[in-house]
Protein backbone atom coordinates (compact mmCIF):
# COMPACT_ATOMS: atom_id res chain seq x y z
CA UNK A 1 0.00 0.00 0.00
CA UNK A 2 0.76 3.80 -0.40
CA UNK A 3 2.23 5.31 2.49
CA UNK A 4 1.32 8.93 1.66
CA UNK A 5 -2.32 10.13 -0.26
CA UNK A 6 -2.08 10.27 -3.77
CA UNK A 7 -5.12 11.82 -4.16
CA UNK A 8 -5.91 15.93 -4.97
CA UNK A 9 -6.34 17.81 -2.20
CA UNK A 10 -9.17 19.53 -3.46
CA UNK A 11 -10.53 16.42 -4.67
CA UNK A 12 -10.67 15.40 -0.91
CA UNK A 13 -11.71 19.07 0.47
CA UNK A 14 -14.75 18.53 -1.74
CA UNK A 15 -15.14 15.05 -0.17
CA UNK A 16 -15.02 16.05 2.96
CA UNK A 17 -17.54 19.13 2.57
CA UNK A 18 -19.85 16.70 1.08
CA UNK A 19 -19.76 14.18 3.97
CA UNK A 20 -21.90 13.73 6.52
CA UNK A 21 -19.83 10.77 8.19
CA UNK A 22 -20.05 11.79 11.98
CA UNK A 23 -16.07 12.26 12.82
CA UNK A 24 -14.44 13.39 15.73
CA UNK A 25 -10.98 15.86 15.74
CA UNK A 26 -8.50 14.57 18.30
CA UNK A 27 -5.49 15.81 19.63
CA UNK A 28 -2.18 14.48 21.17
CA UNK A 29 1.38 14.73 21.86
CA UNK A 30 3.97 12.80 24.00
CA UNK A 31 7.40 13.65 24.47
CA UNK A 32 9.13 9.82 23.86
CA UNK A 33 11.99 9.06 22.56
CA UNK A 34 11.55 7.31 19.27
CA UNK A 35 14.54 5.15 18.20
CA UNK A 36 13.79 4.55 14.67
CA UNK A 37 11.07 7.95 13.49
CA UNK A 38 10.94 6.86 9.76
CA UNK A 39 10.04 3.24 10.32
CA UNK A 40 7.52 4.21 13.09
CA UNK A 41 5.92 6.54 10.90
CA UNK A 42 5.45 4.18 8.47
CA UNK A 43 3.59 1.46 10.85
CA UNK A 44 1.62 4.58 12.15
CA UNK A 45 0.40 5.39 9.01
CA UNK A 46 -0.39 1.86 7.54
CA UNK A 47 -2.19 1.69 11.03
CA UNK A 48 -4.17 4.56 11.12
CA UNK A 49 -5.07 4.48 7.15
CA UNK A 50 -7.11 1.11 7.54
CA UNK A 51 -9.54 3.09 10.20
CA UNK A 52 -10.01 6.07 8.38
CA UNK A 53 -8.22 8.04 10.77
CA UNK A 54 -7.77 12.17 8.50
CA UNK A 55 -4.76 14.58 9.97
CA UNK A 56 -1.35 15.58 10.12
CA UNK A 57 0.93 14.37 13.08
CA UNK A 58 5.06 14.77 13.21
CA UNK A 59 7.39 12.26 14.34
CA UNK A 60 10.84 13.30 15.80
CA UNK A 61 12.82 11.44 17.54
CA UNK A 62 11.97 13.32 20.69
CA UNK A 63 8.01 12.32 20.19
CA UNK A 64 4.84 12.54 18.68
CA UNK A 65 2.27 15.49 17.70
CA UNK A 66 -0.51 14.75 16.61
CA UNK A 67 -4.03 16.52 15.57
CA UNK A 68 -6.13 13.95 13.93
CA UNK A 69 -10.17 13.51 12.63
CA UNK A 70 -11.42 9.99 13.49
CA UNK A 71 -14.92 8.37 12.08
CA UNK A 72 -17.09 8.36 15.12
CA UNK A 73 -17.69 4.82 14.97
CA UNK A 74 -14.31 4.68 15.11
CA UNK A 75 -13.48 6.20 17.86
CA UNK A 76 -13.49 2.79 20.16
CA UNK A 77 -11.19 0.97 17.92
CA UNK A 78 -8.69 3.62 17.55
CA UNK A 79 -8.16 3.98 21.02
CA UNK A 80 -7.84 0.02 21.42
CA UNK A 81 -5.07 0.44 18.38
CA UNK A 82 -3.31 3.30 19.72
CA UNK A 83 -2.93 2.69 23.20
CA UNK A 84 -1.31 -1.03 21.91
CA UNK A 85 1.79 1.40 20.65
CA UNK A 86 3.76 0.98 24.55
CA UNK A 87 4.74 4.63 24.83
CA UNK A 88 0.76 5.62 23.85
CA UNK A 89 -0.64 3.60 26.04
CA UNK A 90 -3.11 6.03 28.37
CA UNK A 91 -2.04 9.26 26.42
CA UNK A 92 -3.99 12.37 26.90
CA UNK A 93 -6.95 12.73 24.13
CA UNK A 94 -8.00 16.05 23.82
CA UNK A 95 -11.38 16.31 21.84
CA UNK A 96 -12.30 19.39 20.08
CA UNK A 97 -14.58 21.74 21.92
CA UNK A 98 -16.07 23.11 18.94
CA UNK A 99 -16.43 20.35 16.01
CA UNK A 100 -18.39 20.20 13.24
CA UNK A 101 -16.01 17.09 11.67
CA UNK A 102 -14.20 18.79 8.83
CA UNK A 103 -11.23 19.74 10.64
CA UNK A 104 -8.87 17.32 8.36
CA UNK A 105 -9.35 15.56 4.30
CA UNK A 106 -6.35 13.54 4.17
CA UNK A 107 -3.60 11.66 6.29
CA UNK A 108 -0.21 13.74 6.44
CA UNK A 109 2.44 12.44 8.73
CA UNK A 110 5.61 13.57 8.27
CA UNK A 111 8.96 12.78 10.05
CA UNK A 112 11.00 15.97 11.97
CA UNK A 113 14.13 17.16 13.68
CA UNK A 114 11.61 18.33 16.30
CA UNK A 115 7.66 17.76 17.10
CA UNK A 116 7.67 21.81 17.81
CA UNK A 117 10.11 24.05 16.56
CA UNK A 118 11.59 25.60 19.60
CA UNK A 119 15.17 26.40 18.88
CA UNK A 120 16.33 24.89 21.74
CA UNK A 121 19.87 22.51 22.57
CA UNK A 122 17.72 19.78 24.33
CA UNK A 123 21.17 18.17 25.63
CA UNK A 124 21.97 21.99 27.37
CA UNK A 125 19.27 21.52 29.88
CA UNK A 126 16.72 18.99 31.50
CA UNK A 127 13.67 18.79 29.13
CA UNK A 128 11.63 16.41 31.38
CA UNK A 129 11.97 19.10 34.87
CA UNK A 130 9.04 20.59 33.27
CA UNK A 131 6.74 22.74 35.70
CA UNK A 132 3.48 21.79 37.91
CA UNK A 133 -0.11 20.64 35.89
CA UNK A 134 -2.47 22.63 37.34
CA UNK A 135 -5.92 21.55 36.42
CA UNK A 136 -8.55 24.35 35.08
CA UNK A 137 -9.70 25.11 38.73
CA UNK A 138 -6.03 25.03 40.06
CA UNK A 139 -5.74 27.82 36.88
CA UNK A 140 -8.63 29.92 37.97
CA UNK A 141 -7.05 30.33 41.54
CA UNK A 142 -3.40 30.70 40.19
CA UNK A 143 -4.72 33.49 37.85
CA UNK A 144 -6.39 35.62 40.33
CA UNK A 145 -3.37 35.14 42.96
CA UNK A 146 -1.48 38.76 43.34
CA UNK A 147 2.13 37.50 42.65
CA UNK A 148 1.49 35.42 39.52
CA UNK A 149 2.32 36.54 36.24
CA UNK A 150 0.48 34.02 33.57
CA UNK A 151 1.61 34.39 29.77
CA UNK A 152 0.21 33.15 26.42
CA UNK A 153 3.02 30.62 25.15
CA UNK A 154 1.32 31.05 21.20
CA UNK A 155 1.73 33.52 18.27
CA UNK A 156 0.06 36.97 17.81
CA UNK A 157 -2.29 35.63 15.22
CA UNK A 158 -3.49 33.05 18.04
CA UNK A 159 -4.19 35.32 20.64
CA UNK A 160 -5.40 37.90 18.48
CA UNK A 161 -8.83 36.00 18.15
CA UNK A 162 -8.61 34.81 21.68
CA UNK A 163 -6.74 34.64 25.28
CA UNK A 164 -7.38 34.31 29.01
CA UNK A 165 -8.27 37.74 30.80
CA UNK A 166 -5.13 39.50 31.69
CA UNK A 167 -2.38 37.50 30.41
CA UNK A 168 0.42 38.59 28.53
CA UNK A 169 0.20 38.37 24.92
CA UNK A 170 3.84 38.55 23.02
CA UNK A 171 3.75 40.07 19.55
CA UNK A 172 5.49 37.15 18.22
CA UNK A 173 5.39 34.99 15.10
CA UNK A 174 6.89 31.59 16.21
CA UNK A 175 7.18 30.00 19.34
CA UNK A 176 11.06 29.56 18.71
CA UNK A 177 11.03 33.24 19.24
CA UNK A 178 8.64 33.84 21.96
CA UNK A 179 11.20 32.02 24.43
CA UNK A 180 13.37 34.96 24.27
CA UNK A 181 10.73 37.65 24.10
CA UNK A 182 9.04 36.16 26.97
CA UNK A 183 12.50 35.63 29.26
CA UNK A 184 13.54 39.17 28.26
CA UNK A 185 9.27 41.15 29.13
CA UNK A 186 9.97 38.64 32.45
CA UNK A 187 13.46 40.42 33.69
CA UNK A 188 13.61 40.05 37.09
CA UNK A 189 10.20 38.63 38.01
CA UNK A 190 11.68 35.30 38.50
CA UNK A 191 10.14 34.92 42.11
CA UNK A 192 6.54 35.38 40.29
CA UNK A 193 4.28 32.33 39.85
CA UNK A 194 4.74 31.73 36.44
CA UNK A 195 1.37 30.62 34.43
CA UNK A 196 1.62 29.67 31.29
CA UNK A 197 -0.75 28.40 29.04
CA UNK A 198 -1.07 26.91 24.90
CA UNK A 199 -3.53 25.58 22.76
CA UNK A 200 -3.57 21.74 23.88
CA UNK A 201 -0.01 21.82 26.21
CA UNK A 202 2.83 20.40 24.51
CA UNK A 203 3.86 24.13 23.30
CA UNK A 204 4.28 24.71 27.68
CA UNK A 205 6.15 21.24 28.03
CA UNK A 206 8.97 22.23 26.58
CA UNK A 207 9.14 25.86 27.49
CA UNK A 208 8.25 25.10 31.24
CA UNK A 209 11.51 23.39 31.26
CA UNK A 210 13.41 25.62 30.09
CA UNK A 211 12.41 28.67 32.11
CA UNK A 212 12.82 26.46 35.31
CA UNK A 213 16.53 25.66 33.67
CA UNK A 214 16.50 29.54 33.71
CA UNK A 215 16.09 30.46 37.00
CA UNK A 216 12.24 30.66 37.40
CA UNK A 217 11.08 29.19 40.78
CA UNK A 218 7.17 28.68 40.80
CA UNK A 219 6.17 27.21 37.40
CA UNK A 220 2.67 26.17 35.82
CA UNK A 221 1.52 25.39 32.82
CA UNK A 222 -2.42 24.44 32.23
CA UNK A 223 -2.66 20.72 31.90
CA UNK A 224 -4.19 20.21 28.34
CA UNK A 225 -4.17 23.62 27.23
CA UNK A 226 -7.08 25.67 26.34
CA UNK A 227 -9.10 22.97 25.16
CA UNK A 228 -9.06 20.46 28.20
CA UNK A 229 -9.40 23.85 30.09
CA UNK A 230 -12.69 24.77 27.92
CA UNK A 231 -13.91 20.84 28.55
CA UNK A 232 -13.58 21.00 32.67
CA UNK A 233 -15.18 24.79 32.87
CA UNK A 234 -18.04 23.37 31.05
CA UNK A 235 -17.90 20.23 32.94
CA UNK A 236 -17.62 21.56 36.56
CA UNK A 237 -19.96 24.76 35.82
CA UNK A 238 -16.10 26.97 36.76
CA UNK A 239 -15.91 30.50 35.94
CA UNK A 240 -14.39 30.81 32.41
CA UNK A 241 -11.51 33.03 32.53
CA UNK A 242 -11.02 32.78 28.51
CA UNK A 243 -12.25 35.04 25.91
CA UNK A 244 -13.00 35.03 22.16
CA UNK A 245 -11.82 32.21 20.12
CA UNK A 246 -9.48 29.05 20.72
CA UNK A 247 -7.01 29.42 17.31
CA UNK A 248 -6.68 25.88 15.74
CA UNK A 249 -4.21 24.44 13.08
CA UNK A 250 -6.93 22.39 11.13
CA UNK A 251 -9.76 23.65 8.20
CA UNK A 252 -11.57 25.00 10.90
CA UNK A 253 -9.17 27.52 12.32
CA UNK A 254 -10.95 28.26 15.44
CA UNK A 255 -13.31 26.83 17.91
CA UNK A 256 -15.71 29.80 20.01
CA UNK A 257 -14.77 29.17 23.69
CA UNK A 258 -16.63 32.66 24.44
CA UNK A 259 -19.03 34.41 22.62
CA UNK A 260 -16.73 38.00 22.85
CA UNK A 261 -15.69 38.34 19.47
CA UNK A 262 -12.61 40.31 20.79
CA UNK A 263 -10.63 40.98 17.46
CA UNK A 264 -11.58 42.95 14.00
CA UNK A 265 -11.95 42.26 10.46
CA UNK A 266 -7.94 42.90 8.77
CA UNK A 267 -9.93 44.91 6.32
CA UNK A 268 -12.71 47.16 6.99
CA UNK A 269 -12.00 46.85 10.92
CA UNK A 270 -15.96 45.28 11.41
CA UNK A 271 -15.48 43.29 15.01
CA UNK A 272 -14.61 39.92 13.54
CA UNK A 273 -13.23 36.71 14.63
CA UNK A 274 -13.11 34.28 11.28
CA UNK A 275 -9.25 33.67 10.03
CA UNK A 276 -9.42 32.55 6.26
CA UNK A 277 -6.83 31.64 3.94
CA UNK A 278 -6.32 34.33 1.26
CA UNK A 279 -7.74 32.47 -1.98
CA UNK A 280 -4.95 33.06 -4.22
CA UNK A 281 -2.63 30.06 -4.92
CA UNK A 282 0.35 32.23 -4.81
CA UNK A 283 -0.27 33.86 -1.50
CA UNK A 284 -2.76 32.12 1.15
CA UNK A 285 -1.74 34.66 3.63
CA UNK A 286 -3.68 34.03 7.03
CA UNK A 287 -5.95 36.90 8.01
CA UNK A 288 -9.36 37.34 9.58
CA UNK A 289 -12.17 38.44 7.22
CA UNK A 290 -15.78 39.35 7.61
CA UNK A 291 -18.25 38.05 5.40
CA UNK A 292 -18.79 41.89 3.61
CA UNK A 293 -15.62 41.38 2.52
CA UNK A 294 -14.96 37.80 1.75
CA UNK A 295 -17.87 38.82 -0.90
CA UNK A 296 -15.92 42.48 -1.55
CA UNK A 297 -12.56 41.01 -2.52
CA UNK A 298 -13.64 36.91 -3.26
CA UNK A 299 -12.16 35.59 -0.25
CA UNK A 300 -8.68 37.04 -1.12
CA UNK A 301 -6.33 39.65 1.05
CA UNK A 302 -6.10 42.45 -1.32
CA UNK A 303 -7.44 43.83 -4.88
CA UNK A 304 -4.11 42.51 -5.74
CA UNK A 305 -4.63 38.94 -4.90
CA UNK A 306 -8.63 39.35 -6.72
CA UNK A 307 -7.20 40.54 -9.72
CA UNK A 308 -4.88 37.83 -10.10
CA UNK A 309 -7.69 35.34 -9.22
CA UNK A 310 -9.81 35.44 -11.70
CA UNK A 311 -7.29 35.35 -14.18
CA UNK A 312 -6.83 32.29 -16.47
CA UNK A 313 -5.10 29.39 -13.93
CA UNK A 314 -1.97 29.01 -17.03
CA UNK A 315 -1.46 32.85 -16.14
CA UNK A 316 -1.58 32.29 -12.03
CA UNK A 317 1.00 29.40 -12.41
CA UNK A 318 3.04 31.89 -14.54
CA UNK A 319 3.36 34.63 -12.03
CA UNK A 320 3.45 32.04 -8.88
CA UNK A 321 5.93 30.26 -10.17
CA UNK A 322 9.31 30.40 -8.12
CA UNK A 323 7.37 32.18 -5.42
CA UNK A 324 8.57 30.78 -1.64
CA UNK A 325 4.83 30.60 -0.68
CA UNK A 326 5.99 29.98 2.85
CA UNK A 327 7.78 32.83 3.48
CA UNK A 328 5.42 34.90 2.36
CA UNK A 329 2.75 33.86 4.94
CA UNK A 330 5.27 33.23 7.49
CA UNK A 331 4.27 37.04 9.53
CA UNK A 332 0.56 35.62 9.57
CA UNK A 333 -2.05 38.51 9.04
CA UNK A 334 0.74 41.43 9.12
CA UNK A 335 0.72 42.02 5.24
CA UNK A 336 1.10 45.27 4.17
CA UNK A 337 -1.02 44.56 1.44
CA UNK A 338 -4.00 44.49 3.95
CA UNK A 339 -5.00 47.88 4.15
CA UNK A 340 -7.18 48.63 7.45
CA UNK A 341 -4.37 46.25 8.94
CA UNK A 342 -1.57 48.72 7.93
CA UNK A 343 -3.45 51.70 8.84
CA UNK A 344 -4.04 50.27 12.10
CA UNK A 345 -0.21 49.19 12.43
CA UNK A 346 1.03 52.87 10.86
Amino acid sequence: MALYNRINGKELKEKIKQSTEERTTISFYKYHLIADPVSFRDDLYKLLDQIHVLGRIYIAQEGINAQISVPAHELDNFRTQLFQIGFLNGVRLNLAVDDNGKSFFKLKILVRKKIVADGLHDETFDVTNCGVHVNAEEFNKLADHPNTVMVDMRNHYESEVGHFKNAILPDVDTFREELKVVEELLEGQKDKNLLMYCTGGIRCEKASAWFKHIGFKNVFQLDGGIIKYAQEVREKQLENKFVGKNFVFDERLGERISEDIISVCHQCGQPCDTHTNCKNDGCHLLFIQCEACAQQHAGCCSEACAEILVLPIEKQKEIRKGINKGRQVFKKGRSEKIVFKALNHA
